[in-house]
């Protein structure tokens, strides 16, 4: 519950103008839930845990709700701060660590729009047109860092047509899916059918792992926190409420896929869903679900790409990347270098990792980001702060870091190679940018003393 202080005017300060409501904010955390995930991922879990898909949702729901209570309480009480490498700075003051979880956050964008790129590249556009999948994830890559080369305008109401068009998927195949039920149709015993070559137990861990990536989004809205109004009791109530919905959406869509698509054939797609819609055998043309999956996807993808993109412009911003990372093109004002560099990543890993793989480890890069909010949160209890903001009890960030160690033991170790070659990757260039920082003070001291 949100406590009250002597004074709120650290919460109502800021340069932004807070204009946005509850359900305002509600829809923009639903919109970011609620994507291109469950279209290309029931298929993966499928694979891992047969026709029980609804066990690793739940677990995946269960640590994202204890998450989610440390990130209402710390942008809650920092409504201004930029979120979880932020919160890491204040807790700790080492500039290494804060670096280190706001690279993993851009790895995890680039990991994402290389995953999402393959998925586009997969059955949703084969019902459309047969065309090589490796050529076409580059270019639809390349497309999208035109795009934001070019300057994406984002609003809330931008955001709100993109989560309708999502949501109407998903909405028809929860539809499609009753209606089969409901006239006798589709196969109920397929709900409790474990994957016959696969234990139970780690069959569920691992699906969870995949079933993980379908809640991610809620942390996006830590931007938005200087411009919600009143944001001690508007974040909270928006963020479990959207978190909620996602759940009871994603349990539907797991529940008819299962029942309405035998497990064999739904475990080897690329586009679960439009196979929901070829078995239902009613009148929805599959080349019009294929086109709301496409768009779900690529909107995805876009804003993980801008995301990572100004992650690293930022970074650069505040001398934790090299100086290049924040090159702007001159008439857009766009951040060039960061943005191809993210298009550059992500056209190299589609050709290293399948969908599956890829949304594995964006789930590795982010569990390790969540992990550091929920240590960050502990330790920043003793902080105090002069206006009503939201408490999370300790138990729940301890129950977040347990939760977040078990299903990081249960990632392989090809995931946990691509992540430790990301911080590899991220320390060299950090250990550039202090060099060249070190440097340019050296020179600049230098000629100070000499014009003295």
């Amino acid at each position: 519950m949100a406590t009250q202080a002597t004074t709120s005017s650290g919460a109502d300060s800021g340069k932004l103008k807070r204009a946005v409501g509850v359900w305002l904010l509600y829809a923009f955390i639903v919109g970011d839930t609620l994507g291109a995930g469950i279209y290309t991922l029931v298929g993966s879990m499928s694979k891992d845990v047969g026709g029980v898909i609804w066990l690793p949702l739940l677990i995946a729901l269960g640590v994202a709700l204890l998450t989610a209570g440390t990130y209402a309480e710390l942008i809650t009480k920092y409504p201004h701060a930029g979120g979880a490498a932020r919160y890491v700075d204040r807790a700790f003051r080492v500039p290494y660590l804060s670096f280190l979880v706001g690279f993993l956050m851009m790895a995890s964008g680039i990991t994402t729009a290389a995953s999402l790129a393959n998925a586009f590249a997969g059955d949703y556009l084969n019902a459309l047109i047969d065309v090589p999948s490796a050529p076409v994830a580059v270019v639809f890559l390349l497309l999208l860092m035109l795009i934001n080369l070019r300057g994406v305008k984002e609003s809330l109401g931008a955001n709100l047509v993109a989560s309708i068009i999502e949501v109407s998927g998903l909405v028809i195949i929860i539809v499609l899916a009753a209606i089969v039920f409901g006239n006798g149709g589709g196969d109920p015993s397929r709900l409790t059918e474990f994957a016959p070559d696969v234990p139970p137990l780690q069959g569920a861990f691992a699906a969870s792992i995949i079933a993980f990536f379908s809640f991610l989004g809620f942390e996006a809205a830590a931007n938005m926190a200087e411009e919600v109004k009143n944001p001690s009791k508007a974040y909270p109530r928006a963020l479990f409420a959207a978190l909620a919905t996602a759940a009871v959406v994603y349990l539907l869509i797991a529940l008819g896929a299962v029942i309405v698509v035998p497990l064999d054939q739904l475990a080897e797609s690329t586009g679960p869903l439009l196979e929901v819609v070829k078995e239902s055998g009613l009148a929805v043309p599959e080349w019009l679900f294929s086109l709301i999956a496409l768009v779900a996807i690529a909107n995805g993808a876009l804003l993980f790409m801008v995301m990572a993109s100004r992650v690293g412009y930022g970074l650069a911003e505040s001398e934790l990347l090299p100086s290049a990372f924040g090159r702007v093109l001159p008439n857009r004002r766009t951040p060039w270098v960061a943005i191809v560099v993210v298009a550059g990543a992500a056209i190299v890993l589609t050709f290293l990792g399948d969908v599956a793989t890829l949304a594995e480890t964006t789930v590795l890069l982010l569990l390790l980001v969540f992990l550091s909010a929920n240590v960050s949160v502990l330790v920043l209890k003793k902080d105090k702060v002069d206006h009503p903001h939201f408490h999370v009890p300790r138990v729940f960030p301890v129950l977040a870091i347990l939760a977040s160690i078990v299903l990081l033991t249960q990632q392989s170790w090809t995931v946990w190679l691509g992540a430790l070659a990301y911080v590899a990757v991220g320390s060299l260039l950090f250990l550039v940018a202090r060099a060249t920082r070190r440097r340019q003070d050296r020179r600049s001291a230098g000629s100070t003393s000499a014009s003295r």
